[in-house]
Formats: C-alpha cells, structure tokens, sequence
C-alpha cells in the first residue's frame, strides 16, 4: 500500500492538473471530475466508485471519517496526496470550502432499450437543459424516487461540472446518467412500450393522471420548454395548474412534481 504524497506547494503540476478540472474542456478532454466533502466520497465508495485522486488537508486524517476514506483509496490504488490548508484552498470551492476531496472518472450508462424496459421502470428525460444547479437537483431527486436514469438529450450543461455535482448531494455516483442526440432519443420516444409524457403550456390533461409503464418523462429546457418534434412524440401532453399568475415552474421543482406524482405510490417511509 502507498503512503500519501504531501504537497505544499501552489504551483505544483499535479494541484495544476487538479484546478485545471474546473474547465469543462479539461473535464471532456480527461474524462474526469471533482466532488468535494466527506459526504460526497462516501457515497462514492459506498456505489463502487474509487477516485483517481483522494486529496485531504494535513491533520484532518487521524481519525474519523478522512481516515477511513484516505485508507480505502490507499487500499484501492488510487493516488493520494496530502496538502497543506493554502493548496486545498486553491483547489476547493470558494464558498464551502472542505477539506477533502476526490477527482473520479466520468461515467455514462447507454441508453435504455426501449422495448425491453422493465415495467416498474421511470426514466427522465431533459432536453437542451443548461442550469447546473437544476440538473444536479433533479439528478438527486431521481435518485430520491427511485427513477431508473436521467437522459440528457442535446447540448446541456455539464453533468460533472462543480455546481451539478455539488447540487446532487452525491446522487451522481447513485444515478445512471445517459447523453443522447436529439434524432436518437426522439427515435427511443416513437419506440418506448410505455406512456412518453411531457409536460407543455397547450396541454390540456393534469398531470396528477394515471400513466401506462414503463414512463418516460420528457422536460423541456429552462425558457424554451419542449421542442416542437419532442412534443409530437410524446403520447401525452400534460400541464402542472397553478394559481398564480406565471404559467410556468421551475424545471427542478416541476420535475420533482412529475416524479413524486408518478413514483410517490411506490414509496414507503
């Protein structure tokens, strides 16, 4: 077992390397990211995920839950480094800072074969969506409700950006994430064996209706909503009432919605 490498130094190559993942263009060239916090790394370990990097500030891994993450990275092969307070605060967010964390490898899953999705099954999916901190609440709230897979269909933010990452609570280790074009998904719409259901401002059904499984449910991005030809391949249109006078949610809250009104049966505290 390797022993942690200590650094002190801001202009070291591999603190370079590290703070260089703030960059989406580094996170696609590398296929890497950083999730920062103990609770973050836990969930990782606890779905199989072993960072690349562990990265703890010096003192903080005596004991406690540091230790624990610092020796099952060790025991994994994984580099480990141990810096001082002034490098992890050049690494870490401004705003939180932690004193731990971790740089792991982007994972995607394939997209679900349509005609063979499991019944019990509920997938979303959201198109052209570009708010990290919604995705990364809708990632979580997926995982919270059971959901099968987030689809991200077209150009969208950054699942592994900082923000997405951080706004998921650790349920992008827990959530299968799948990016597709938007000509293939609306193929996997026309072919979904279940009910496709979006959600539109022309619609006229409520969304509290009961939806033929497996579900996919289809979001449309912050401000434009669905696209015309998502829309067309959904089997059906539903709209979220309201009381006041905007007509529309925020994607996050609307998603969860959706998810709690479809899934929530099936929840048990």
């Amino acid at each position: 077992m390797n022993a942690p490498k200590i650094i002190t130094s801001l202009t070291n190559d591999r603190v370079k390397a590290i703070r260089a993942l703030e960059m989406r263009k580094v996170r696609k060239e590398t296929g890497l990211f950083v999730a920062e916090g103990a609770s973050l790394l836990i969930t990782a370990r606890d779905n199989g995920f072993v960072p690349e990097t562990l990265v703890y500030q010096s003192g903080t891994a005596e004991s406690g839950i540091t230790r624990g993450l610092v020796t099952h990275a060790l025991n994994a092969g994984a580099e480990v480094l141990e810096v001082s307070e002034a490098v992890l605060g050049k690494l870490a967010s401004k705003d939180n800072p932690q004193t731990v964390l971790g740089v792991f490898r982007q994972r995607f899953a394939e997209p679900p074969a349509a005609p063979t999705v499991n019944a019990e099954e509920t997938w979303v999916a959201l198109e052209e969506i570009r708010d990290p901190g919604n995705l990364g609440t809708i990632v979580r709230t997926a995982d919270a409700t059971g959901c099968a897979g987030v689809i991200l269909v077209g150009t969208t933010c950054d699942p592994y950006s900082l923000d997405a990452v951080r706004a998921t609570m650790g349920s992008i280790f827990a959530v299968p994430i799948v990016k597709m074009e938007r000509s293939a998904f609306i193929s996997l719409q026309r072919a979904w064996a279940g009910d496709v259901i979006g959600t539109h401002l022309t619609a006229r059904e409520d969304f509290r209706s009961l939806y033929r499984e497996p579900q996919l449910i289809v979001m449309g991005g912050e401000g434009p909503g669905l696209s015309s030809e998502a829309a067309a391949s959904c089997t059906k249109l539903v709209k979220i009432p309201m009381a006041g006078k905007l007509d529309s949610l925020n994607l996050a809250v609307a998603t969860g919605l959706m998810l709690y009104q479809i899934r929530g049966p099936q929840l048990k505290l």
